[in-house]
């Protein structure tokens, strides 16, 4: 018995294409990552990338403050007095004028930034730690435990957060208030995690019924790895959007905080404190609210525009590819 060799069709000349180095076709079309797509979108936003890119200016300014400005910000000349901007006394120039005691306003904002923008990381970055590893466990534990830990968020939202702050700030001030600053940091850190807690939650009690989810428990994979490598990761774009939002709503109680006199204290400033400053003289030295003023809307609009730029970035439903 005779067996025939089956037939092979000739390949035609451009009927698959040629593989290039890497042994790939060339006409393979690149694959795109999530955060590439992201950026792409957020590219394409010019409001929220102006904000971007003014938020590393401020930052940089604040920032290399001392190497920019020639004065330091507690340096008081009584004999100045206060100037108005674009004024010159001597050998000296101050482009933002000069408050009551002579220190130069352009060094205390830029100052002042410095305090602000590391208030606002600091305790997001404290609410952030916290809400995200509270809410997680809280989300994919599920069931008493779940019920639990919502209970707690839910008396600690009770509570009158900010007339507790005031207290806390008040007895550190009269003990110790060169520590006033990092007790800022934390009380304004241990209210604004419990929102967090919350989306992180729901975000995580989604996930855990997925289809990839249930693949890792059946691999076998611990519950804490399937959490924090498997789940978390899809859990980032939220929170980093929260994220940009949470940094002015801390800003902005700092400097509520500082306007009624418990926050930053003298000679250090911040822009909530310069604001309150500059509001008791507003009728003879107008400049003085004005600048920090401008700083820091500026700023707040700033934030506020690229967290909304990163949500419409970051949501997979405004994709059109």
């Amino acid at each position: 018995m005779t067996t025939t060799a089956p037939s092979v069709e000739p390949v035609q000349s451009g009927s698959a294409p040629a593989p290039g180095d890497s042994g790939l076709p060339r006409n393979l079309e690149k694959g795109s990552s999530l955060w590439r797509d992201a950026w792409r979108r957020l590219a394409k936003n010019r409001m929220a990338l102006a904000s971007l890119i003014f938020l590393v200016f401020i930052s940089l300014l604040s920032l290399f403050a001392p190497f920019i400005s020639p004065y330091e910000f507690e340096e008081i000349k009584i004999g100045l007095g206060a100037v108005p901007p674009l004024s010159r006394h001597d050998d000296s120039f101050h482009f933002f004028g000069t408050d009551e005691l002579g220190r130069d306003l352009f060094t205390r904002v830029l100052q002042g930034g410095r305090v602000s923008l590391a208030v606002g990381l600091v305790a997001t970055a404290t609410a952030l730690i916290i809400g995200v590893t509270y809410g997680a466990v809280s989300g994919f534990a599920g069931g008493r435990l779940d019920a639990f830990l919502m209970r707690i968020v839910d008396i600690l939202y009770a509570l009158p957060f900010t007339m507790l702050v005031i207290v806390i700030m008040s007895a550190v001030e009269q003990r110790d208030p060169k520590h006033s600053l990092y007790i800022i940091f934390f009380c304004i850190g241990a209210v604004e995690w419990l929102t967090m807690s919350r989306i992180v939650r729901g975000q995580v009690m989604s996930l855990r019924q997925q289809e990839f989810v249930e693949a890792a428990i059946s691999l076998g994979l611990s519950r804490s790895r399937i959490l924090f490598r498997h789940i978390l990761p899809n859990v980032f774009g939220p929170v980093i959007v929260y994220t940009t939002l949470t940094i002015p709503a801390v800003m902005l109680f700092e400097s509520i905080l500082s306007f009624l006199g418990f926050g930053v204290q003298a000679p250090m400033s911040s822009w909530g404190s310069l604001i309150k400053d500059g509001a008791d003289k507003i009728d003879v030295y107008p400049w003085l609210l004005i600048f920090p003023g401008i700083f820091f809307s500026l700023t707040l609009f700033a934030l506020n525009f690229l967290g909304d730029g990163l949500r419409d970035a970051l949501d997979p439903k405004t994709s059109k590819d």
